[in-house]
């Protein structure tokens, strides 16, 4: 993003309302209405399949006597999880004066990792796939944030998720990003009892230095 940009906050929205909602923005921001905004939300249980996904990925919609809502993504990826005690952050970049959406995804995985190294968590990148991950230690990597973007004539949509407490036995009903042994994890699997509210207090001045003042 060039310049400051805004933050909107959301303590729960449903998913098509946040679809709307920066489809309206991305329109905003390419006709210079608007700037370049985060969106910080949280959504109801949901599986939702971006570009590369399928039907096939979702095993079962019902997890702990709960039916998960299913909603086709324009992002791109494959299948993924949202729900409470995750915590959505919607960036909505202007790449028109730097049209490198890898640096926009390496930036969103960044600013997750610092977020994550302030609350002790160590996280990176890996090899398996994009989005951030936490060694367990067993010779194997947790996906903690993935990552799903979109992006139409140069501004950007969607981002990331960032599991912070939210219940991880609802991943079990999809093939997250398309891999059967990719396990997730949280922060509070990571022994780490923050807050959205922490959370969010530390990603902030993040995702300033990552995505305004180029």
């Amino acid at each position: 993003m060039s310049g400051a940009f805004e933050v909107i906050r959301h303590i729960r929205q449903a998913y098509p309302e946040s679809l709307a909602e920066q489809e309206a923005r991305v329109a905003d921001i390419f006709s210079g209405k608007r700037p370049a905004c985060i969106i910080l939300t949280e959504h109801p249980p949901l599986y939702t399949i971006g570009t590369s996904g399928s039907e096939n990925d979702i095993l079962s919609r019902e997890i702990d006597g709960e039916t998960i809502a299913v909603f086709p993504s324009g992002r791109g990826g494959e299948v993924t999880y949202h729900g409470p005690g995750q915590l959505v952050c919607y960036v909505l970049a202007d790449l028109r004066h730097d049209q490198d959406l890898h640096k926009h995804v390496w930036r969103l995985e960044e600013m997750m990792i610092r977020t994550l190294a302030d609350f002790d968590i160590e996280s990176a990148r890996s090899q398996r796939g994009i989005g951030v991950w936490v060694d367990d230690k067993k010779n194997s990597v947790n996906k903690i944030a993935a990552v799903g973007v979109r992006c139409r004539k140069w501004i950007t949509f969607h981002g990331i998720a960032l599991n912070i407490n939210p219940n991880l036995r609802h991943f079990s009903g999809i093939i997250p990003c398309g891999m059967r042994d990719a396990p997730v994890t949280s922060i509070q699997a990571e022994a780490c009892a923050a807050s959205r509210e922490d959370v969010e207090a530390h990603l902030l001045p993040h995702a300033e230095a990552l995505f305004s003042g180029d």
